[in-house]
């Protein structure tokens, strides 16, 4: 059974070859970490060989090099550990919609499913930290002075201060409600107007 809570889920980033699978990107990082209550219990961070070369642009960004992507497993065995890894919890990325195109992807190609629900945490920002000069990942650990090692465009990095980030905003939901927050109403947050944000905390105050 999938747990309800918020605090219990697991937060993925890719590191990829482009912008879209459709146009023949992949995945070349993978990185998560998984929370139980809170706490981080695991992690999941491998390189994966997509059997060609990447940009210079790419290495750059990513400071992922073709040397160290021909030492990599391919993808196909990299996201089969990764699709057993992430059974059984709901997940959260920052600007998920291209986390999870990415996900769905990969897993195709070996015919994987995974049951989980998908929350985007930039979504989730935009609504809660309305007054952050940007919601980029980078951005929003700045303005919430959170602790971080100045590592960004790697995968487990990238989750984790989305993970450091995810929990912050679950305090200020359970200030605002008083009660534990749930995935459902994070969920239900990102969907929101910005608007109707307040009001929506105020009707799930117990």
């Amino acid at each position: 059974m999938i747990p309800t809570s918020a605090k219990s889920i697991i937060i993925l980033d890719f590191e990829t070859t482009g912008l879209s699978p459709n146009m023949g990107d992949r995945a070349i990082e993978i990185g998560a970490v998984k929370l139980q209550d809170g706490q981080v219990v695991d992690s999941f961070q491998q390189l994966m060989n997509p059997g060609f070369r990447v940009s210079s642009f790419i290495e750059n960004y990513t400071s992922i090099t073709n040397n160290m992507l021909a030492q990599a497993p391919n993808n196909a065995q990299v996201m089969n550990e990764f699709c057993d890894f992430i059974q059984g919890s709901h997940l959260v990325a920052h600007n998920a919609s291209f986390d999870k195109r990415f996900l769905d992807a990969e897993l195709e190609l070996i015919d994987r499913t995974y049951k989980g629900e998908f929350v985007c945490s930039l979504l989730v920002a935009r609504r809660l930290i309305q007054d952050a000069p940007s919601h980029k990942l980078g951005e929003l650990v700045k303005h919430r002075q959170i602790e971080h090692d100045g590592v960004f465009h790697r995968a487990l990095a990238d989750s984790e201060m989305t993970a450091k980030l995810w929990l912050s905003m679950i305090n200020d939901v359970e200030a605002a409600t008083g009660s534990e927050a749930s995935f459902s109403l994070m969920k239900t947050i990102s969907k929101t107007k910005k608007t109707a944000v307040d009001a929506l905390l105020q009707k799930a105050k117990r």
